[in-house]
């Protein structure tokens, strides 16, 4: 009979232990299963922002991209706005994101902040191209389609970013060249002015008459359209070679033109010689014998 009395106490505090216990377990898979609906109400509803954003910033995209053409911008200056505007927008969608997670924006502030010290010091070559392209866009030594040299290379202008400008070679390659050198070094802007010079070195037989090369070289440019009457085709002797007389030719012709113009005189000017009778040097060496 003591033994069964003694037992009781024992299981009854037994079962309030398992009690507190299944107590406690429920609790904290109610908490966890809260916790977990949560986080996955925050992560849905970053998803759907993230998702909302990229269409949103598309169509910001392209509400700028028309409100700059109707206000006639230079291309050169919507191609560099277009470019900010985008990497901004994307910028503000992933900081609302990592918010939306409940990540600490004041603090992720900070941390950008101090990531982005550290970021600049050791990409300071980019900040340079940045600062040289807010240069070029506040200059403006170059425009979208001018045909340009610099930094050893030439092609025609595609597009101005933040950080490097896009050309095209006339074989039809791609340049990336950094704004940095381009706002600091040499730039040759061959489509700036309307009409250029073309020069020409023409060489000739010795003995030919100089005023019949003048008068048939400047008889054959009249007949090209392309070229200008203003200012007027300049000929005369440059200097006498080893082997022949040489002639200077310029001419002048509209920047658009330049090549053809370059081109087809050249061909136009051997087919007319010929015909003339004027005599091209070839080189030649005399040897006297004693």
């Amino acid at each position: 009979m003591i033994q069964i009395l003694q037992a009781a106490p024992l299981e009854a505090g037994n079962e309030v232990i398992k009690a507190a216990k299944s107590g406690e377990m429920d609790q904290l898979i109610q908490q966890v299963i809260t916790m977990g609906m949560e986080a996955g109400k925050s992560i849905l509803f970053a998803i759907v922002i993230a998702v909302i954003g990229r269409y949103a910033i598309k169509f910001i995209n392209k509400l700028v991209a028309r409100m700059l053409e109707r206000r006639n911008v230079e291309p050169t200056v919507q191609s560099f706005l277009k470019s900010f505007v985008n990497i901004l927008l994307v910028t503000l969608l992933i900081i609302t994101v990592i918010g939306t997670l409940g990540v600490n924006t004041t603090s992720l502030a900070a941390l950008l902040a101090s990531a982005g010290l550290a970021v600049g010091m050791a990409l300071s070559g980019n900040m340079q191209n940045l600062a040289g392209g807010l240069i070029l866009l506040f200059f403006k030594p170059y425009k979208i389609g001018d045909f340009i040299e610099a930094q050893g290379v030439s092609g025609t202008v595609i597009a101005i970013q933040i950080f490097h400008t896009i050309l095209t070679t006339p074989d039809n390659k791609v340049l990336f060249i950094p704004n940095g050198p381009l706002s600091s070094g040499t730039v040759i802007n061959y489509s700036r002015n309307e009409i250029r010079r073309v020069d020409f070195t023409i060489s000739v037989e010795y003995g030919t008459d100089v005023e019949k090369v003048k008068s048939v070289t400047l008889d054959l440019l009249k007949s090209d359209g392309r070229i200008l009457e203003e200012p007027a085709p300049f000929i005369a002797v440059k200097e006498l070679a080893d082997s022949g007389v040489n002639f200077t030719l310029r001419i002048w012709a509209n920047a658009a033109d330049y090549w053809n113009v370059f081109f087809d005189t050249n061909e136009r000017i051997y087919a007319e010689y010929n015909k003339q009778g004027i005599k091209f040097p070839f080189p030649q060496l005399q040897i006297h014998q004693n």
